[in-house]
């Protein structure tokens, strides 16, 4: 039956497909610059569509709408708007790109790809989710290869879809078995089998390790990591960004869904895995992010360890934990979506991605060098950012559950990270042009550039120092879990 919750449960979804019909509708219409208009009516219209959720579809206490298929509650809810404000921002971002800016359905492909998101953050049913993981990843992986004439993006596009298809078809196969031996698609269910014994342990350690090797490769934790450079590399700027932050959050979501609600009673292996997983996923990711010179391969490694760090919340497995991975989900989302939009900002003017170019950038555009000295110092886990906060709480809910060693790990890693952020920093600050001609080379940004980062900038400041409210939102969610 269709009822008022039933209605509220989807209302983000909804409202994201009408979006797209408006830029079906209206963009054929435009021609020439008009075509980046797509961009402002999609951006716009996310924005009045949080609006309105925060206003008319709030859940109350958590409820199975659409035949169990979708669980209504704060944890979906506030991830939804999370991936929602990163879509709207990726947006903004992608109007001036030169080549994928004013086509129509680079925009249609980034909200379809939201509205598989947002039902990875909600899904209580196996199918539900298959379709939700499938319905966000396909249209990244056109989006990745968007630019037929450059090599790197059609080989950025064609790597994601092979990797990604075999590390999916190797999850369904976990879910399968899960279905075969619990005889229910219902994650609840499901859950209850497990409790009553019904899946052997060796069966359910194997099942655990098919569904760890498709959601690592949704966020890109080392051993299934090596997609993430290459592609983020190759493919469209703020397409990157996206990857690395709302797809990154979205496999999360269904971690934090999958494992501390369907797989409880096989915590000792699960935490376990994730811990050496995490450490693992840090280490690697710094170590390999040092001796790089493309900022965006930088930015790819740094995300690998900062799924590393997030993964130290799941392996608390309590409610304090999963507030601490929401709560690090939303701080990295704007922190890293500043750095990525700063890269697209230089180097649409420079066509440059080497970090040594970076040279004299405080000088050329004084506001940028700021954005850019609060997206990494964020990056590195420094006060008074966001960043800092997030790493706290996930080193806490690490102590917390008596996993010291790992939070040692983290926090060594945390400073072989602050070497290589502030490595940039020391070109963006330090250095200089030739002949020091700096005002001759300004850096302008162009009005959707400026809101966008603007809104980032002031978004990654007001998590990290009133972070009471996103706190309380992210422990409302994770209360849910349990």
């Amino acid at each position: 039956m269709f009822t008022t919750q039933t209605f509220a449960s989807i209302l983000p979804e909804i409202l994201i497909l009408a979006i797209g019909l408006l830029v079906l509708v209206f963009e054929p219409f435009w021609k020439g610059e008009q075509r980046r208009n797509a961009g402002w009516l999609t951006a716009g219209g996310l924005f009045v569509s949080m609006i309105i959720c925060l206003l008319a579809g709030r859940p109350g206490d958590p409820e199975m709408t659409l035949g169990g298929m979708i669980r209504f509650d704060w944890l979906g809810f506030f991830l939804k708007m999370l991936f929602m404000f990163a879509a709207a921002a990726t947006a903004l971002l992608l109007m001036d790109h030169d080549r994928a800016g004013k086509r129509g359905e680079a925009y249609l492909l980034l909200l379809a790809s939201l509205i598989g998101m947002n039902l990875m953050a909600s899904s209580a049913d196996l199918v539900m989710l298959y379709l939700s993981i499938e319905t966000a990843s396909i249209p990244l992986y056109v989006l990745s290869g968007f630019l037929l004439d450059d090599e790197r993006s059609t080989e950025a596009g064609f790597k994601y879809f092979l990797y990604g298809t075999l590390a999916s078809t190797i999850m369904l196969y976990g879910f399968s078995l899960l279905f075969g031996f619990s005889g229910t698609t219902d994650l609840y269910g499901i859950a209850g089998a497990l409790a009553s014994g019904k899946i052997p342990p060796l069966i359910g350690f194997g099942i655990v390790s098919l569904v760890v090797v498709g959601l690592g490769f949704k966020v890109s934790i080392v051993p299934f990591h090596f997609w993430a450079p290459d592609v983020y590399e190759g493919a469209p700027t703020p397409v990157a960004g996206f990857l690395s932050t709302a797809s990154k959050a979205a496999g999360f979501a269904v971690i934090l869904r999958l494992f501390f609600v369907v797989f409880p009673g096989f915590d000792q292996i699960w935490t376990m895995t994730f811990a050496v997983l995490s450490a693992v996923s840090m280490t690697v990711g710094n170590l390999l992010a040092l001796p790089q010179t493309n900022i965006k391969r930088l930015l790819a490694y740094s995300s690998i360890s900062h799924a590393g760090y997030a993964l130290i919340g799941v392996v608390g497995f309590s409610q304090f934990g999963a507030a601490s991975v929401v709560f690090y989900l939303a701080a990295y989302i704007a922190t890293n979506l500043l750095a990525f939009g700063i890269v697209m900002a230089y180097s649409r003017i420079t066509g440059i991605e080497d970090i040594r170019e970076y040279a004299g950038l405080s000088r050329r555009n004084p506001l940028l060098g700021l954005m850019m000295l609060a997206a990494f110092l964020s990056l590195a886990g420094m006060p008074p950012f966001g960043g800092f906060i997030a790493k706290i709480l996930v080193f806490a809910a690490g102590v917390q559950a008596n996993y010291i060693w790992l939070v040692v790990v983290g926090i060594i890693n945390s400073i072989i990270g602050l070497y290589y952020y502030l490595n940039v920093l020391k070109f963006v600050y330090l250095y200089r042009l030739p002949n020091e001609d700096e005002d001759r080379h300004p850096v302008p940004l162009t009005q959707p550039y400026m809101i966008a980062l603007v809104v980032l900038v002031l978004g990654v400041i007001l998590i990290g120092t009133i972070f009471a409210p996103f706190f309380n939102w992210s422990d409302a969610g994770a209360f849910n879990l349990f």
